[in-house]
């Protein structure tokens, strides 16, 4: 198996914090949301994941090492493809062409999850979606009475389905979807000004492809600071009840209320944290109250009260009752 992960966006609604770090690797509970993902993934699934093929953009030198660890970290071969252009999903994809052979998972960076991946690996594909309320903001899909899928549709302002997709994938045949991925970008087949995926997965359907909806017991977008702090809170839950505090880390006359992440030598004191927080490797709390709110890393939090905030990497914050969203080397002194 492979896993393929294009994560080349921009991140433009997270922003602050992905003005000075790429999106995929901004942390969660203290791991870079894009390790979650493929630590997920190959959990989920029974087999050996061989290779981990990521899709960057210009996101620094740094980045391509970090992501060849991950892939490392799991026992799987790592390669890093660069997209120059954001020219939609299937053009994402194909830039990892090299590594589109045999089984393959295809998730997007920002998704993560808590989902079964009990599927038939000798099935065409499997589609994995959520029943939404507002579907127009997504990709659809419709399925027949055998739970076999009808149609793709992009982002229909129009109802015709409440099942989204929600950006992860398995193909049988990574071989064919390279090529049914080619020949949308050789054809200028697109939609909404882009090369969609799902333009390659009408015409494997119209080729007699047969695809399934696969069920995700809970979807964690983290398309924003709100849904980031959300799918923190997830997560540390996911983790347990209990707390999760490095044995390096510093705690003094301080109150730690289930689930929280205190990272590599991070020093809380005076302060009550949680529940659902994550303080980062290094950083510093004293004399605060903060809850449902991550702080990243070497950042330094004094005399505050904060709820539903997020605080980017070498954060320097002294003030008073707030929601935050502070990038990184921000310095706000009240």
């Amino acid at each position: 198996m492979k896993i393929i992960i294009p994560m080349a966006g921009r991140g433009s609604r997270l922003r602050p914090h992905t003005l000075t770090t790429p999106k995929p690797l901004v942390k969660i509970a203290g791991k870079p949301m894009v390790q979650r993902l493929v630590e997920d993934l190959t959990k989920g699934y029974p087999g050996k994941v061989d290779e981990i093929a990521f899709i960057i953009g210009d996101f620094g030198p740094e980045v391509p090492q970090q992501l060849m660890d991950i892939a490392a970290s799991l026992g799987a071969k790592g390669s890093v493809y660069q997209q120059h252009e954001p020219l939609g999903t299937a053009h994402a994809i194909l830039c990892a062409k090299e590594s589109l052979s045999g089984n393959c998972f295809v998730a997007f960076s920002d998704t993560l999850f808590s989902a079964s991946f009990d599927f038939d690996p000798d099935e065409d594909g499997v589609i994995w979606v959520q029943k939404v309320e507002d579907p127009s903001a997504f990709g659809v899909v419709k399925v027949d009475n055998n739970q076999v899928i009808t149609d793709f549709v992009e982002k229909s302002p129009v109802f015709v389905s409440d099942l989204a997709i929600v950006g992860i994938y398995y193909f049988r045949d990574g071989e064919n979807l390279r090529n049914e991925l080619q020949y949308v970008i050789d054809n200028e087949i697109k939609d909404k000004g882009e090369y969609q995926l799902t333009s390659a997965l009408e015409n494997m359907k119209a080729k007699g492809l047969k695809f399934r909806p696969g069920k995700i017991d809970e979807w964690l977008d983290c398309g924003n600071k709100d849904a980031v702090v959300y799918t923190n809170q997830r997560m540390l839950t996911f983790m347990g009840t209990e707390n999760h505090i490095d044995p390096s880390a510093t705690v003094e006359n301080a109150v730690i209320l289930p689930p929280c992440f205190i990272g590599k030598n991070a020093v809380v004191k005076n302060s009550v944290i949680g529940p659902h927080t994550s303080i980062g490797n290094n950083s510093l709390v004293n004399s605060s109250v903060i809850n449902n709110s991550i702080v990243q890393e070497d950042s330094t939090v004094t005399n505050a009260n904060m709820s539903n905030s997020m605080l980017g990497n070498k954060v320097d914050y002294q003030g008073k009752s707030s929601e935050l969203s502070l990038g990184d080397f921000s310095k706000y002194i009240i």
